[in-house]
């Protein structure tokens, strides 16, 4: 019995696209790592001191982030699949989720046929709604939504006490590493406005 050119060629690119996936992500985090701080310093007992003032914790916190930024995103993702570990379901769910986004929708070329269900055909935007109607209810109405919200908040918390409390007078960023500026994350949870930066000033020849 002869297979079918068009699920062939629907299965080769779904294929080749989930390839192409892995591999960005591959070279995403292989890039992210290689600005990996060591985690000696990150955990330096002596580098540890109460802020003097909620200006100067601000003021760490800003060169923390942009010296540890990828170790901080690195505890975070720890926490979170640590959290999705122990939770089975929650990690059932949203791989579902995932799964059903990358191949019903994202994957999906203009000249692959409709999804059939059901001796039914649904076009690409009755899936799109479908799609984030069931993420609306597995974030929302079921666990995985307090899971997640929870994890980050915890690796956040983490993040800031480390930032506030880090002593960063013997770090020093690589003149060839920009320097990210963030929101002002204790100035907004304290209600103020983070002050604009500064723009600079030409030098006159």
């Amino acid at each position: 019995m002869a297979s079918n050119p068009s699920a062939v060629d629907q299965q080769s690119s779904s294929t080749s696209a989930l390839g192409a996936l892995f591999s960005r992500i591959s070279q995403t985090i292989n890039s992210g790592l290689s600005d990996r701080r060591p985690w000696s310093e990150l955990a330096d007992r002596t580098g540890f001191a109460k802020p003097e003032s909620f200006s100067d914790a601000n003021h760490r916190l800003h060169k923390n982030y942009g010296y540890f930024r990828t170790n901080y995103l690195m505890i975070v993702t720890t926490v979170l699949a640590i959290s999705l570990l122990t939770n089975p379901l929650s990690l059932l769910l949203l791989s579902a989720l995932l799964a059903a986004w990358l191949f019903l929708y994202i994957f999906r070329q203009p000249s692959d046929p409709p999804i059939a269900l059901f001796g039914r055909q649904f076009s690409d935007r009755t899936v799109l709604f479908a799609l984030i109607l069931c993420t609306v209810v597995v974030l929302f109405l079921t666990s995985v939504g307090y899971v997640l919200v929870s994890a980050l908040m915890v690796g956040l918390s983490v993040v800031l006490l480390h930032g506030a409390f880090r002593v960063p007078e013997d770090l020093f960023l690589d003149e060839a590493d920009p320097i990210v500026r963030v929101p002002s994350l204790l100035s907004f949870l304290a209600g103020g406005a983070a002050p604009a930066p500064q723009p600079p000033i030409a030098s006159r020849a």
